[in-house]
């Protein structure tokens, strides 16, 4: 067998990034409109090559900011993907990643080989380049199945939430109601938020305590 790596073919490697924010209790991805060939004015995910001087956290990072100008979110490598026949234009294997962000602060602006970029429904989406539609199907499934089992719910919310907002993101992702005493019973347990001593206020209800997670790593919950 020959250990020269000239006698190999070379794959090219890139990256693809589902980005899921929560908006009027609607689960949203935010997709870009390619410019270029092929699937020249479809929607997909943003992403793109790895430079040779980049690690692929780094490269995930920079087309989130280059083609969505969004940064400073959670980002955690989700898959990869390597079907030969996935790109039409060479053999291109992608890792894709999963991020979740607090969409208030944004301002989403396309850029790079984008030439538009949007927050889609995830009910509602279009038809989508490459086996992106298949991503992000996988993604979906893992994020469902990981607010179970972990804090990763964290990275849609902002540093100072209620019980409630909590529990509206774990049932917009879940696509169903949780029952109000089990969640809290259940959340409380876990140990992995606390009370941060404010309260909410100018409502004629109830005041609501505010809560923070206690660590911004993602945690196993047992």
């Amino acid at each position: 067998m020959s250990s020269n790596k000239v006698d190999f073919q070379r794959p090219s490697v890139t990256v693809d990034i589902l980005l899921f924010t929560v908006q009027e209790n609607d689960l949203r991805i935010l997709l870009v409109k390619r410019k270029l060939t092929p699937f020249k004015g479809s929607w997909a995910l943003p992403g793109g090559f790895v430079h040779m001087n980049e690690s692929l956290d780094e490269a995930a990072k920079r087309e989130l900011l280059e083609e969505g100008n969004v940064d400073d979110v959670y980002l955690e490598q989700l898959y990869t993907f390597g079907d030969p026949k996935r790109d039409p234009r060479d053999r291109v294997i992608t890792v894709t990643y999963l991020a979740l962000a607090d969409s208030s602060s944004w301002n989403i602006k396309s850029g790079g080989d984008a030439g538009e970029a949007e927050l889609y429904s995830v009910k509602k989406l279009p038809v989508l380049a490459f086996d992106h539609r298949k991503i992000v199907d996988y993604g979906l499934d893992r994020l469902k199945a990981k607010i179970g089992y972990s804090n990763i719910v964290l990275g849609l919310l902002p540093d100072e939430f209620t019980l409630t907002d909590l529990q509206k993101k774990h049932e917009v992702i879940l696509g169903h109601p949780i029952d109000k005493r089990n969640f809290r019973k259940k959340i409380m347990s876990t140990g992995v938020i606390e009370p941060t001593g404010k309260q909410s206020g100018g409502s004629a209800h109830r005041p609501a305590a505010f809560y923070r997670f206690k660590s911004k790593k993602l945690i196993i919950i047992d």
